[in-house]
Formats: C-alpha cells, structure tokens, sequence
C-alpha cells in the first residue's frame, strides 16, 4: 500500500498527525471499535489516571489490529474521545512514542465528550486501518 501524506499546513504535522492521506493499493481494510482502558474480561482500569488509560487504550488498539495481522503503522485514521481535551493533550506523548517510530501519522480528530459509555473512562480510541 502507498501512502501520500496531503498537508496544504505543515501545522498538524509538528504534532504529528497529517491533515489527510492518499491511499493506493490497500487489499484489506480494518475498522476497528474504540478501544479504551479494559482488561481481557472488559473491566475498566486505571480510574482517574488519564495517562495509564491511554497506554491500555493503545495496548488494546495494537491488540486488534494484530489480530487482524496489522499493526499501527497500518492505521490510516484516527478518532479520539476523551472527558478533558486538555489532560488528555498532555500525554499525547504516548501517542508519538508509538506512531512516531514507525514513521505514522495518520490523520485523526480529537473530540471532548461528557463522558463514555463506562462512566469511568477517560479516553476512547477508534482507527481505520488498511494493507
């Protein structure tokens, strides 16, 4: 698959996401749920922690997609949910300490919400991924 980053702003790209993507040649795509900070059997973890439950929510993430023999260098979008925009924002490091070695940075949309379906979450992760 060839991907073509489109950036008309070189903005988005110091905080490491494109403004959108070509994609040529993909055979599989992925779509994959939000994934948030739950163990195996569904249980929310890491209440009021913002930062281990992006790690799990991006642990989960890798899970599906390799399940699905992909991995985050495969992800082509990503849309992100959480209860405080700004809390969240701090710990976007984790986010650069997995896409960035990999040299990804998949357009994606950062939303606040009032909250998650499990009242104890903070964050929420959704991707599109493609091969």
């Amino acid at each position: 698959m060839q991907r073509t980053p489109v950036n008309p702003w070189s903005w988005s790209q110091k905080i490491g996401y494109n403004q959108g993507e070509i994609l040529e040649g993909a055979k599989r795509q992925l779509i994959c749920a939000g994934q948030t900070s739950v163990d195996g059997e569904g249980n929310p973890q890491h209440f009021e922690d913002m930062r281990s439950q992006i790690a799990l929510s991006l642990d989960n993430l890798e899970a599906v997609l390799n399940a699905a023999d992909m991995g985050l260098a495969n992800v082509t979008r990503l849309n992100i949910y959480t209860t405080d925009v700004d809390q969240a924002m701090q710990h976007f490091d984790l986010l650069g300490c997995r896409f960035g070695p990999l040299n990804a940075s998949p357009p994606m949309t950062l939303l606040g919400v009032t909250r998650l379906a499990i009242p104890q979450l903070m964050f929420e992760i959704e991707a599109t991924a493609a091969d």
